[in-house]
């Protein structure tokens, strides 16, 4: 549940003015209170900047008729993977599963990115992957990961200026941990960051806990 932006008493009553009058000027709410113009400027630069209050020179402030719930939303709309970005663990195609174990273990993380010679993304690990590779009889330093990851064009990609409420989706749709950030070249994908739950997480609680 996204939470709603506490203001206080007088930015609650600042909004009842304005919804009620608007358009007014700074100096008539400052009046209608028994308040300075220069008391209330912080308030109405808080109720501006959040969203709630629009305002036009030589006109006044106007009440844009969106909820706390809105405004957050919106502000989710414009976040960017750039943003979140953490640094990608990629391993290349022939290492052995068992090198591959050792590097998710080391790196701590549940991800990891399969790349050939070029550099270019050939592949995906998960832990899933590696897991049910290490089940049974088979040596895992005689097997290369490229014999288990999950290949082009099943994987599933973002770039660095998608927006990350779109990245979030396709981590719950695909029911995935992680996706790899890439830039397309002529020869195919280098990866250039990943984007997590972990990484979705903060972006919406640093959202929530800004003091608006």
């Amino acid at each position: 549940m996204v939470r709603k932006i506490e203001l206080n008493k007088r930015q609650e009553q600042i909004l009842q003015i304005v919804k009620d009058n608007g358009p007014i000027t700074g100096e008539q709410i400052a009046e209608r209170l028994s308040l300075t113009r220069a008391t209330l400027r912080p308030d109405l630069a808080i109720l501006t900047m959040a969203g709630y209050l629009d305002a036009r020179p030589r006109v006044g402030y106007f009440y844009t008729g969106k909820s706390g719930t809105q405004l957050l939303t919106e502000n989710l709309k414009k976040i960017a993977v750039k943003d979140y970005q953490s640094i990608p663990v990629v391993v290349n195609e022939n290492v052995s599963v068992y090198d591959a174990v050792v590097t998710m273990f080391l790196e701590d993380v549940g991800t990891l990115f399969v790349v050939d010679s070029g550099s270019l993304l050939v592949g995906v690990l998960s832990r899933k992957d590696l897991l049910r590779a290490s089940i049974g009889k088979q040596e895992l330093t005689s097997i290369p990961v490229n014999i288990i990851m999950t290949r082009m064009p099943n994987i599933t990609m973002c770039m660095k200026d998608d927006l990350l409420i779109d990245v979030a989706k396709k981590l719950i749709e695909k029911q995935i941990d992680a996706l790899p950030i890439v830039k397309e070249t002529e020869k195919g994908f280098e990866v250039q960051g990943r984007i997590t739950k972990t990484n979705v997480t903060k972006a919406f609680v640093a959202l929530a806990d800004e003091d608006l």
